[in-house]
């Protein structure tokens, strides 16, 4: 299958290496576009995928597109693209705020559109994409964009309506994490751990508790409940989280980011 980029931001990038690092697709089948000559340069080189700073060759290309530029630019590329879109591409919008019907409006015909929200682990295949398909697609075309999701990482499908609350969650909470790893290393070396050992030790600490919600099944305040020993280390500093509002900063923040979302439409 022929993939095609228009655009080729971070969030491009993490799914063009997922794609080829699980080998999903060859370098010559990957097409990106962007408007920076040293970008494209850049990951041709990195790579091997085909570049152009021309988008209607990306979209004459591409029997998949993924339109990855902000949401604010899509009426400009929409225009430049509309009339060399071939109806049986499918077209993946990862833009949040976008919804089916303004992609099904701009582009002035009903094409085989699909809304997602991937995130930046990607890169390294451990990805979290929720997307939601037009009703044109057909079983196949849906199995198709699932197999294409999922080979950077793990994809849903979900309802239109939670779309908002998927950025929240998923596509810009790596940013979350990675803000609670920074700090944990920082009180690490406060404590007089080298810094490369106190990020090792938290990101390792961040991805191990990851998995053991996803694979043990067991509601994370369970988990969190068997390092609570009584009077012990753990609950001492569970406390002081709570008196500082952790949950409720982290709630309000996932708030904001989703309302942020919603006005974007």
């Amino acid at each position: 299958m022929k993939i095609g980029f228009i655009g080729c931001g971070n969030m491009a990038q993490a799914m063009i290496s997922g794609i080829l690092t699980n080998k999903y697709a060859q370098e010559q089948d990957v097409m990106a576009s962007n408007r920076s000559t040293e970008i494209l340069d850049r990951m041709h080189e990195k790579t091997g995928i085909r570049v152009t700073p021309d988008n209607r060759e990306v979209t004459a290309f591409s029997e998949l597109l993924v339109l990855s530029v902000k949401p604010q630019i899509y009426p400009k590329v929409i225009e430049e693209i509309r009339e060399s879109m071939d109806p049986n591409t499918l077209v993946i919008s990862i833009a949040p705020g976008i919804s089916l019907e303004q992609l099904e409006k701009e582009f002035g015909r009903p094409l085989l559109f699909v809304r997602c929200m991937p995130n930046t682990p990607a890169m390294v295949l451990e990805g979290m994409t929720a997307f939601v398909p037009s009703r044109r697609l057909d079983a196949r075309q849906v199995e198709i964009v699932q197999s294409f999701l999922s080979s950077f990482g793990q994809c849903v499908e979900v309802s239109e309506s939670q779309m908002d609350a998927v950025v929240a969650v998923s596509g810009s909470s790596p940013a979350y994490v990675f803000m609670f790893i920074e700090a944990m290393a920082d009180a690490a070396v406060k404590q007089g751990l080298p810094r490369n050992l106190a990020y090792t030790m938290a990101a390792q600490s961040v991805l191990g508790s990851a998995k053991m919600v996803l694979e043990t099944g067991q509601h994370p305040a369970v988990l969190k409940d068997m390092v609570c020993s009584p009077a012990g280390t753990t609950i001492e500093a569970v406390q002081v989280l709570e008196k500082q509002g952790f949950r409720s900063a982290v709630i309000e923040a996932m708030e904001a980011c989703a309302d942020k979302s919603r006005g974007l439409k």
